[in-house]
């Protein structure tokens, strides 16, 4: 595993220390992890591989809330707090993941300093960008808020080629619109109207921004 996000912030001993604590594991694409409100508390160390983050809505509605890869840390919160999951995981292609128990984890991140300042800088970079999510939500008409989704989904997803960015999008459109609140048909034809301008062309799952000042304009 190359060393990014919360991987990189760790000490080779301190990942050594959560390596020898951990079982490696592998999913299948599509396969769940675990679901919201599973009262499993084990902590996943991504290795390979991309999952998203679901949450339910009340009437039944899946949200996807993130996406998390090679790097990352996810089900943190319930080795936290020792309450039921707040999401669901699923994997979005072949994945291998390090599962350490939840009580583990738990005990280095009150021995291990590094491993405690380390989540702590996830948390606050997960925490600011709800933040961010919930400005966008509040204000703007559609077509801001599916460039400023995009904007987000190039930033954690998006791979340079040349002068574009190409993303591997972790959702239906469906689930893209709910996530911004907004309607699909209006998700479509802010992405319609992206198109017709150059901005962006898309493919099955797959959107390139060739225009990413123009699309960060549109966003702000």
């Amino acid at each position: 595993m190359e060393p990014t996000g919360f991987w990189a912030d760790l000490t080779p001993a301190d990942r050594r220390a959560l390596a020898r604590s951990a079982t490696r594991r592998s999913y299948g694409r599509g396969e769940t992890v675990c679901r919201e409100g599973d009262r499993s508390s084990v902590v996943l160390l991504l290795l390979s591989g991309h999952v998203r983050i679901v949450n339910t809505t009340p009437d039944g509605r899946e949200v996807v809330v993130g996406v998390r890869g090679a790097g990352d840390v996810v089900g943190e919160l319930a080795a936290i707090d020792a309450r039921p999951r707040s999401a669901t995981i699923e994997a979005l292609d072949d994945l291998e993941v390090l599962e350490v128990p939840g009580g583990r984890f738990a005990a280095l991140c009150r021995t291990e300093s590094r491993i405690s300042w380390a989540l702590l800088l996830v948390l606050t970079a997960r925490l600011r960008s709800v933040g961010r999510q919930w400005l966008d939500l509040g204000t703007g008409a559609a077509p801001r808020r599916v460039a400023a989704h995009l904007m987000e989904l190039a930033v954690q997803h998006g791979v340079r080629r040349g002068e574009d960015i190409e993303i591997t999008v972790p959702a239906t459109q469906a689930e893209l619109a709910t996530t911004a609140a907004i309607s699909r048909e209006s998700w479509a034809r802010a992405t319609r109207d992206l198109r017709r301008r150059g901005v962006i062309s898309t493919g099955r799952r797959q959107v390139t921004i060739h225009r990413l000042a123009e699309l960060r304009r549109l966003a702000s």
